[in-house]
C-alpha cells in the first residue's frame, strides 16, 4: 500500500495466513500474558492483533513489553492462526494474528489525557484534546459518515444538473434574523465585512444570473448563543432553482435525502414525505417540528368548556383563547418532583400554571374536578379516551402559548416515559413536510413585525393583498416549508420573492425605511429589476441530518473541530487576544482601553 504497510488493520484474513505483512498504527491494548505480549494495533480501519513470543524473539518481545497505549508503531511479520478457542468474532480480523519479526517504533506517546475506549462525560476535556478524541472509533465513524454523506448529496445534485458555485465568505452586514459576525477591515478604516448567515441573496442572485439550478454545501456563521444542534459556525446544503414551485423542491428534497441516507448507512426511506400545514402540526402536537414517533396529541375542548363554571377555563375562552389537553397514557404514578418540573416548563413558555386530572380507581382526581359538569367530564372521556392510570394535562390561554405550552410537556413527557426509541432503526425516520408557515411574527419586545423566515419569502398569491394591512399581518401565509425528521427541522426553505415592487412592500411591512433599503438591499432591488426569474429553494442543516444519521445526541459530535457550548475552541484557546498592533491596522480601539 505504502511504504509504511502493506495491509491496514482491518484487512487480513484466514487466507492471508502465511503470508509476509506490514501493518502501522496506535497501540489499542497491550497485554502481558507470562512474557508473551498480546498487541491491540489500530488504524482508521480497525483492528488486528500482534503477539511477541520470546521464546521466537527475545529482544522483541523485551521491546514490545515497553510499548505504550497510543505508541505509533510499525510492524512486519508473518500472518498466523490464532491459537484454536482464542479466536475473537467481534473482529473481522478475529481469526488470525500477526507474529512480528521487526517492530519500529514511530512515535512515543505520553501520559494520555482520558482512555480511549472510555466513556468520557467531560466534553470540555475531549473538546481541548480533539485531535485525541477523534481517534475513537465511534468519533471516526461518525466523520466518515459525514463524508458519505457529503458525497451522496454532491453526486445527486449534480445528477439533477444542478452546479455547485461558491460564494464569498467576507460579505454585507444586513439584517436577516441572527446576529452577525463582523470582520473588521484594514484597507477601509471603520467598515466592516460580515461572515454570511447564509448565502441567501447571493444564491438568489445567481438566478438573475440565469444559473438556474445552484448548490453549495456552505459555511454559515450566526453569532447566537448555543444549543446541541446549533454552532456559531455550521454547513448547509444550499439549494437554489429558478423556475421551480414547492412540489418541484420537494421532490428533489426528497430524492437527495434518500441518496444520503442510503449511502451513509445503507437504509432505504419512504418517499414522498407525509405534509401537514403549519396549523394542523401546532394544533394537533404543539410545535412545528411535530414528533410523531408518539401519540399523547392535542385536544381542543374549547367548545366543551364554553360556559364552563371553572373560571380558568372560561376566562380563557372568553379572552378568544382555547382549553386544550393531552392524555399522558400510564402516566398517573406522576411524583412530586415530575410535577414540579412540569409546571416550571409550563411557565416558562408563558403558561401561569398546570391543571392535571389523574385517571385512579376509576375516579378523576384532582382539585378542578369539582368545577366540571357531568357533560364536561363526559367530553374529557370520550374525546381524550381516559383510561385507568392516565394523566391529563391541561392549558388555557391564546392558541399559540396554550398549543406551544402542551407541546413541550408532551415532549419532556414523552422522555420521562421512554417512548421513544433511541435506536432508530429504518422503520423509526418519520419524514414530514410542514407548509404554509405564517409569513410574519409580532415581537412585542421590538413593537415591530419581524419576518418568520426571512425577508425575500414570498407570501402566498391569495394574500399578497393584506400586505396592505397591518391589521392582517397575522393571517398572511408564506409560501414557506420545512423538512422534519424526527421531531428536528433538518431544512427550511420558500418561494422567493423576485418583483422589486413586491419585495419593496414586504420590507415597508417589516419597517424598513426606502433609504435603508436601497443602503442595504440596494444590490438586490436593482437585479429583480434586471429579469428576475421566479425562483425558490431550501437549505438542509447537513451537520443536523448526520446528526440524527449517526445517533449522535449533538452536533458536535459529528464536526471535526466544533465549538463548545459557550462558543470556545478549548483546544487552540480562541476567541483569543490579538497583538495590540493589529487592532492599530484595523483603527479598532477596545472599550477597556477607552476606559484606562
Amino acid at each position: 500500500m505504502t511504504t509504511y504497510r502493506t495491509h491496514n488493520c482491518n484487512s487480513l484474513r484466514k487466507s492471508d495466513i502465511g503470508q509476509e505483512a506490514t501493518l502501522a498504527g496506535w497501540v489499542h491494548v497491550s497485554r502481558d500474558h507470562g512474557g508473551v505480549i498480546f498487541i491491540d494495533l489500530r488504524d482508521r480501519e480497525g483492528i488486528t492483533q500482534v503477539v511477541f513470543r520470546p521464546e521466537e524473539n527475545a529482544q522483541l518481545a523485551k521491546e514490545a513489553h515497553g510499548l505504550r497505549s497510543e505508541d505509533v508503531i510499525q510492524v512486519s511479520g508473518k500472518v498466523a492462526p490464532r491459537v484454536p478457542g482464542t479466536e475473537n468474532s467481534k473482529l473481522p480480523t478475529g481469526e488470525i494474528e500477526l507474529v512480528p519479526n521487526q517492530l519500529r517504533i514511530l512515535n512515543r506517546a505520553d501520559d494520555l489525557p482520558f482512555p480511549i475506549d472510555a466513556e468520557i462525560h467531560n466534553e470540555d476535556l475531549r473538546l481541548t484534546y480533539r485531535y485525541y478524541d477523534l481517534r475513537r472509533p465511534e468519533m471516526s465513524r461518525n466523520l466518515r459518515v459525514r463524508h458519505r454523506a457529503a458525497k451522496a448529496a454532491r453526486d445527486y445534485l449534480d445528477s439533477q444538473g444542478y452546479l455547485e458555485i461558491e460564494t464569498p465568505i467576507l460579505s454585507k452586514s444586513t439584517p436577516e434574523g441572527a446576529r452577525d459576525f463582523l470582520v473588521p477591515s484594514r484597507l477601509a478604516p471603520g467598515k466592516f465585512y460580515a461572515l454570511p448567515q447564509a448565502p441567501q441573496q447571493y444564491k438568489q442572485l445567481l438566478q438573475v444570473a440565469g444559473v438556474e439550478k445552484y448548490f453549495q454545501i456552505a459555511k454559515c456563521f450566526r453569532d447566537e448563543d448555543l444549543r446541541a444542534d446549533r454552532q456559531p459556525e455550521f454547513t448547509q446544503i444550499d439549494i437554489e432553482a429558478s423556475f421551480v414551485t414547492p412540489e418541484d423542491i420537494f421532490k428533489l428534497t426528497e430524492g437527495m435525502l434518500t441518496a444520503i441516507f442510503k449511502a451513509a448507512r445503507n437504509i432505504d426511506i419512504k418517499t414522498p414525505f407525509d405534509r401537514m400545514t403549519y396549523r394542523e402540526a401546532v394544533g394537533r402536537f404543539g410545535s412545528d417540528k411535530p414528533d410523531r414517533r408518539f401519540g399523547m396529541e392535542l385536544v381542543d375542548l374549547s367548545e366543551d368548556f364554553r360556559a364552563s363554571s371553572f373560571k380558568v377555563f372560561r376566562g380563557a375562552i372568553d379572552a378568544g383563547g382555547v382549553v386544550k389537553a393531552i392524555n399522558a397514557k400510564g402516566f398517573a404514578g406522576i411524583t412530586i418532583g415530575q410535577v414540579d418540573e412540569l409546571t416550571e416548563i409550563a411557565r416558562t413558555f408563558g403558561a401561569k400554571g398546570l391543571a392535571f386530572i389523574k385517571i385512579e380507581s376509576g375516579e378523576l382526581k384532582s382539585p378542578i374536578v369539582k368545577f366540571f359538569s357531568d357533560a364536561e367530564k363526559k367530553a374529557l372521556q370520550s374525546k381524550l379516551k381516559i383510561e385507568e392510570g392516565d394523566c391529563v394535562f391541561f392549558a388555557a390561554d391564546k392558541w399559540d402559548i396554550a398549543c406551544e405550552v402542551l407541546g413541550r410537556i408532551r415532549l419532556r413527557v414523552a422522555e420521562i416515559q421512554n417512548l421513544i426509541d433511541k435506536g432508530q432503526s429504518g422503520s423509526d425516520w418519520d419524514f414530514l413536510w410542514v407548509y404554509d408557515f405564517p409569513l410574519l411574527q409580532f415581537s412585542a419586545e421590538e413593537n415591530k413585525w419581524n419576518a418568520m423566515h426571512h425577508p425575500f419569502t414570498r407570501p402566498k398569491t391569495e394574500d399578497v393583498a393584506m400586505l396592505d394591512d397591518p391589521k392582517k399581518f397575522a393571517e398572511i401565509r408564506a409560501e414557506a416549508y420545512d423538512v422534519v425528521l424526527n421531531g428536528v427541522e433538518i431544512g427550511g426553505g420558500s418561494m422567493r420573492i423576485h418583483e422589486p415592487q413586491l419585495q419593496e412592500k414586504m420590507f415597508q411591512a417589516l419597517g424598513v425605511s426606502k433609504d435603508d433599503q436601497q443602503a442595504k438591499f440596494g444590490h438586490l432591488l436593482r437585479a429583480f429589476r434586471l429579469g428576475a426569474p421566479p425562483h425558490g429553494g431550501i437549505a438542509p442543516g447537513f451537520d443536523r441530518i448526520v446528526m440524527l444519521i449517526c445517533g449522535a445526541e449533538s452536533i458536535r459530535d459529528v464536526m471535526a473541530f466544533p465549538k463548545n457550548n459557550r462558543g470556545m475552541d478549548l483546544m487552540t484557546q480562541s476567541p483569543s487576544d490579538v497583538d495590540p498592533r493589529q487592532l492599530r491596522d484595523l483603527a479598532i480601539k477596545l472599550a477597556s482601553e477607552k476606559k484606562g
